[in-house]
């Protein structure tokens, strides 16, 4: 799968997503944080450090080549990539898609 289109929402919580096959993806920015594959997010992961981002952002989003996004969050966290396999499958997993586009 393919991103053709990526937004960010104006209040900057959720990232639009218009896939190749025309789904559409809304993934809120504290999913994408909490899923964040850095160094850091996979550490607190395994040591059980649960956070809340309910107030996390998107303040940046970067092209990582053709494969991937990297996305800056209000809380600083800046580490993640999220090549678009990776993306889908957060955005599968939040059960925020319209398949209508």
């Amino acid at each position: 799968m393919i991103p053709l289109q990526l937004k960010v929402t104006v209040a900057r919580s959720l990232l639009s997503v218009t896939w190749d096959d025309g789904a559409v993806s809304l993934i809120p920015a504290s999913v994408l944080r909490a899923r964040s594959r850095a160094a850091q997010q996979v550490r607190a992961d395994i040591e059980g450090d649960e956070h809340s981002f309910e107030t996390v952002t998107v303040a940046n989003a970067e092209a990582i080549g053709s494969y991937a996004i990297r996305l800056v969050f209000s809380d600083g966290h800046d580490r993640g990539i999220y090549p678009w396999s990776y993306l889908r499958e957060i955005a599968e997993f939040s059960g925020l898609r319209n398949e209508n586009g």
